[in-house]
């Protein structure tokens, strides 16, 4: 998600949701979400988020920008 501190525009929110998952949510006033090239020597933070979380995705919000969002699965008691 550090991307969406070098690329976003207005302000930006970072939430962590615990409940049955724990939920990462960065937000920002773009509607645009980048993607790596082949070539690009970063941006593969969405790529590795994907391959490490259990459900991820974007959506928009209200006043036209985007949520980046990811789920993990929380260690259970022992």
């Amino acid at each position: 998600f550090t991307n969406a501190v070098r690329h976003a525009t207005g302000p930006i929110r970072l939430r962590l949701i615990q409940h049955q998952v724990l939920t990462c949510e960065v937000s920002d006033a773009s509607p645009h979400r980048r993607q790596a090239r082949s070539l690009d020597e970063s941006g593969r933070g969405l790529s590795i988020v994907a391959q490490l979380s259990q459900r991820q995705g974007c959506r928009s919000t209200t006043g036209g920008g985007k949520s980046v969002w990811a789920e993990q699965e929380l260690p259970r008691d022992a």
